[in-house]
């Protein structure tokens, strides 16, 4: 895979970014709408579960993006590059999301049920949509 250090750099600023518009949203929904929070309701409280049908959407729009940046670097792209960037993206965030959401131990984090679970259809789209956003990105470019 040709230059690693920039998919990286590219995949963890858009990562960085999906969670934080995840986590502003979050707090919209409680400050601005008056939804209830994880002290007021069981679970992540309602301010969060209003934003899990966004959350697919926040990362098919920002990770082709980084994708494009990461490929407008390359001197050309080819589809066993795309592959890489695919299948390296998508699974670090699989791997991350286990240690940053569930195993490590903070205010937001869920249980494997709430994550795995109770986060369903949710989780498994956003993860589809990391694993396609090379793809998507390349077809783009390609046209």
């Amino acid at each position: 895979m040709e230059k690693i250090g920039t998919s990286m750099l590219c995949y963890w600023i858009a990562y960085f970014i999906v969670t934080s518009i995840g986590v502003l949203h979050t707090i919209f929904n409680i400050v601005v709408l008056h939804m209830k929070s994880m002290k007021d309701s069981p679970g992540m409280g309602e301010g969060y579960e209003k934003t899990k049908p966004w959350h697919p959407l926040y990362n098919i729009i920002i990770f082709p993006i980084f994708a494009y940046f990461y490929f407008s670097g390359l001197e050309t792209v080819s589809f066993q590059n795309v592959i890489y960037t695919s299948l390296i993206w998508g699974t670090i965030t699989i791997v991350f999301d286990v240690i940053g959401w569930v195993l490590i131990k903070h205010p937001w984090s869920l249980t494997f049920k709430e994550f795995y679970i109770d986060y369903q259809p949710w989780i498994t789209l956003i993860y589809i949509t990391i694993y396609a956003s090379p793809f998507i990105t390349h077809g783009i470019m390609c046209l």
